[in-house]
C-alpha cells in the first residue's frame, strides 16, 4: 500500500510540491484564496479543529508524512501540525521560507504587534498596509492626520479614511511605483513573508526612502525536518520512495 502525504498548504510554494503528488496524497488549504482544480492529488479545503482534530484525521486517513508548508506568520497553524504530528506518531516536515534581509538603503524598524506597530505609525501621514486583513478590525481608530491604504487579496469596504484595494501578487517593479507615487506613500507596512512575488515593494520603498515596519516573524515549532526550497523537500520525497 502507498504511503500517504498530508500537505498543508498556504504559500505559493506549495503548489509547487502539490503539483508531484499522486491521487493517494491530499494538499489541504484553508479555503482562503483560489482552490487550485488542476491536481492529480486529493484536495481537502477547510479546518480540522486543532491538534486533536487534525491528530485524529492523520490516523483515520492512514497520513505517513505531515507536511507544513503554511504561511512564515500561521503561528498556530503550524503549532498544531507539530503537535498532532506527534499525536499521531509520524513526521512532521517543514517548508519554511526565509526572511528578507535589509540591504543597502533600507530604513527597517521591527515592530513585535499591532500596538508597537501604532505607536510606531503615529508620525506618518500616508501608510500602506500589506498585513491582510488584520487592519480592518482597527477602522475607527484611524488619527485624523493618517489616510491608510490596506492592499489584501479581497477587496472590501474601507472608509472616509481608508480604501481597500484587493490585489494578488505577484506585483511588477513599475506598477508598485505608480502605488506608491500616486497615493504619496509615506511608510510602508508589511510582514517578513520571504516572497519573490511581493518583494517589489520593497525596492521602491528603498528607491523612495521610505520606512518600512516589519511585523516580526512568530515563533514556530520544531520539526523532525525543515526545507528552505520546495526543490530540496521534493529530493527527500523522491528518496524516501514518497513520490
Amino acid at each position: 500500500m502507498s504511503r500517504r502525504i498530508l500537505l498543508l498548504g498556504g504559500v505559493t510554494e506549495a503548489l509547487r510540491i502539490a503539483r508531484q503528488l499522486g491521487p493517494e496524497h491530499v494538499y489541504s488549504l484553508a479555503g482562503i484564496g483560489r482552490v487550485p482544480d488542476d491536481l492529480t492529488c486529493q484536495v481537502r479545503v477547510g479546518g480540522y479543529g486543532g491538534a486533536d482534530g487534525l491528530a485524529a484525521y492523520l490516523r483515520a486517513e492512514g497520513i505517513d508524512l505531515l507536511i507544513d508548508a503554511t504561511h512564515p506568520y500561521a503561528a498556530q497553524i503550524s503549532a498544531n501540525a507539530a503537535r498532532a504530528a506527534t499525536l499521531a506518531g509520524i513526521p512532521c516536515w517543514a517548508l519554511r521560507r526565509p526572511a528578507w534581509q535589509a540591504q543597502a538603503g533600507d530604513d527597517w524598524r521591527e515592530v513585535a504587534d499591532w500596538a508597537e506597530l501604532i505607536a510606531a505609525l503615529h508620525t506618518f501621514r500616508r501608510p500602506l498596509f500589506t498585513l491582510g486583513r488584520e487592519p480592518l478590525q482597527h477602522l475607527d481608530e484611524i488619527p485624523d492626520h493618517q489616510f491608510w491604504t490596506l492592499r489584501a487579496l479581497d477587496a472590501c469596504p474601507g472608509n472616509d479614511r481608508c480604501e481597500v484595494i484587493g490585489a494578488r501578487g505577484p506585483f511588477l517593479l513599475d506598477d508598485e511605483r505608480q502605488l506608491f507615487e500616486r497615493r504619496q506613500i509615506d511608510v510602508l507596512i508589511s510582514k517578513n513573508s520571504g516572497s519573490g512575488a511581493t518583494e517589489p515593494k520593497l525596492q521602491v520603498a528603498r528607491e523612495r526612502g521610505v520606512p518600512v515596519l516589519i511585523l516580526g516573524r512568530p515563533a514556530l515549532p520544531e520539526v523532525d525536518r525543515h526545507f528552505t526550497d520546495p526543490a530540496a523537500l521534493l529530493a527527500a520525497l523522491a528518496d524516501g520512495h514518497l513520490l
